[in-house]
């Protein structure tokens, strides 16, 4: 079990995943390892045989967790989320700009603008901050 970022991951296998008021408690031969507070948690993917309960499942559902349940080996079996929002108004309005290609042309090279600046201005971190180390 390790958490990385936001989001923890269960590698432990025959783990079972409860909730317990406001926590994720990891149980292994019904004795708790871990206990983890949901508010600090984006995702959670569990590997190997995992066991979640229906309270926590809810629970993740209800506070945009992403809960994903994975083999051993690492293929996909299922994930719960929760209530996905969307902008209709938005999509519609991309879908139109990506059809002109005036529009796109305008869009993406202002991407290609900011790729540029960026690493531009990685390379002038590197050179100020390893001098010694690069041959200029």
């Amino acid at each position: 079990m390790r958490k990385l970022l936001n989001t923890l991951y269960v590698t432990s296998p025959d783990t079972y995943l409860s909730l317990d008021g406001e926590n994720i408690v990891i149980l292994k031969d019904e004795e708790e390892v871990s206990r983890i507070p949901l508010h600090n948690l984006e995702g959670i993917v569990a590997f190997g045989y995992t066991g979640a309960s229906p309270a926590l499942m809810g629970a993740c559902a209800k506070r945009n967790i992403a809960l994903s349940f994975m083999k051993q080996n690492g293929k996909f079996l299922a994930r719960v989320v929760g209530e996905v929002r969307g902008n209709v108004t938005l999509r519609k309005a991309q879908y139109r700009l990506s059809d002109s290609q005036e529009e796109s042309m305008k869009i993406a090279r202002n991407f290609i603008i900011g790729k540029i600046f960026n690493s531009r201005w990685v390379i002038e971190r590197a050179t100020r901050d390893y001098a010694l180390r690069l041959d200029v």
